[in-house]
């Protein structure tokens, strides 16, 4: 999982970094769209591999690590305990209270739009439902509806210039963008380029819809400067869009901006090539790490855990493993009576048929604690493999073990 939110994190960065150096300086409004939106899509599905440009698999070893086992007790039985476990719950329950106060958050926005449609009057303006609301907002639209001050629509004070703008909005299916959006950082709410991206999509809606406003009217002198009137104005409503959005030079400039159709198909092409690369280096399973000793993986390839779809699985999962192999241990005579601490790393493979073989110690702790837990662990039942595109791969493991005098 850490590699995955890593390698997401990575393609984020280097989509953004894209955007902002190559593409949102020019007048390519619709493609810059498309851009960041499948920039968000491609970073947290290719790190998935779903596309593998890897078949050669079925002979190569996996590695993967597990976390430390601290065995700890007399000649007894011994119960195992991993470090992390704690901590690991304590994260997860930590990341799921977020996502619900986030997605408690956006059901409520959600919810007060609806509100308002239903409390407050409704007619059509240029073939666009309006809502006339007390409230003292700027013009916004959110899905299939534009939101106006009704003090202010009634005395005539909305130029009809908004509307359009709004109107353009609703045309182009903004809010599927900005929903969109928001879904994705409620689950990766860790992730701040998030913040970013959405910065991005919502100044880019703003350029779509003062393009269509200034196509009508034709008069793009006018439209900035009533744009500007509205510049003090920092009130926005989350989800919807906003006319007053980010209401800044760059913003006006874009406006009187032309267009180089050389200039927009180099860009493109190339942020395809650049597509196309990240697709083939992060699909790609490459080897990552070798064994010291070739002889315990017969020369074969090692790879890290995440080129395995379907990890291997004790029986009963990885907590289960850990008590079945701390309630079969028995601590050496010598060990217990000394009070010996210390560590062991182990090392076994789990066989396409779910074995254990090459159970090795690859460092011993002493007091003969490494044949022990060899001992122990070719007691264990069968796993259930793990595979790669559906058929099985033999995979290697590493286990430290700690242990611990009674206490």
């Amino acid at each position: 999982m850490i590699a995955y939110i890593l390698k997401s994190a990575v393609l984020l960065l280097i989509f953004y970094a894209i955007y902002k150096l190559w593409l949102e300086n020019e007048k390519m409004f619709r493609f810059n769209r498309a851009y960041l939106l499948a920039s968000l899509i491609f970073s947290f599905v290719i790190p998935l591999k779903i596309i593998s440009f890897e078949t050669q698999f079925s002979s190569r070893i996996q590695l993967i690590e597990l976390n430390e086992l601290v065995l700890q007790k007399g000649s007894q039985n011994l119960e195992s305990v991993s470090k992390n476990d704690f901590l690991s719950v304590l994260i997860l329950v930590f990341y799921a209270f977020i996502v619900l106060l986030l997605a408690f958050r956006f059901a409520v926005n959600i919810y007060s739009f609806f509100s308002k449609i239903k409390r407050n009057k409704l007619q059509l303006v240029n073939g666009e439902k309006v809502i006339l609301i007390d409230d003292a907002v700027l013009p916004h639209s959110f899905w299939n509806v534009i939101f106006i001050n009704k003090n202010e629509f009634e005395n005539g004070k909305i130029p009809v210039e908004l509307i359009m703008h709004e109107k353009a909005h609703l045309q182009q299916k903004h809010t599927l963008d900005i929903l969109f959006a928001e879904l994705i950082q409620i689950i990766f709410w860790f992730n701040p380029l998030l913040v970013f991206y959405k910065k991005a999509i919502k100044l880019n809606h703003e350029f779509l819809a003062d393009e269509a406003v200034n196509k009508q009217f034709d008069s793009v002198t006018s439209y900035q400067n009533l744009l500007l009137d509205f510049a003090s104005d920092k009130n926005t409503i989350s989800l919807a869009s906003n006319i007053n959005y980010l209401i800044t030079k760059k913003r006006l400039l874009m406006m009187t901006k032309k267009e180089s159709p050389i200039k927009i198909i180099l860009k493109v092409c190339t942020v395809s090539a650049v597509y196309v690369l990240l697709l083939f280096v992060f699909s790609t399973k490459t080897m990552a790490q070798t064994v010291s000793n070739k002889a315990d993986v017969k020369e074969k390839d090692i790879y890290t855990n995440d080129a395995i779809e379907k990890k291997p699985e004790f029986p009963g999962g990885v907590l289960a493993f850990y008590k079945f192999v701390g309630s079969n241990f028995k601590m050496p005579a010598e060990a217990a009576k000394n009070k010996f601490e210390g560590k062991a790393y182990m090392q076994f493979i789990v066989e396409k048929d779910g074995s254990l073989s090459e159970i090795r110690t690859m460092k011993d702790a002493g007091y003969g604690i490494g044949d022990e837990v060899i001992r122990v662990l070719k007691l264990a039942p069968k796993w259930t493999p793990g595979s790669i595109n559906g058929k099985p791969v033999r995979v290697m493991y590493s286990l430290p073990i700690t242990i611990q005098a009674e206490k």
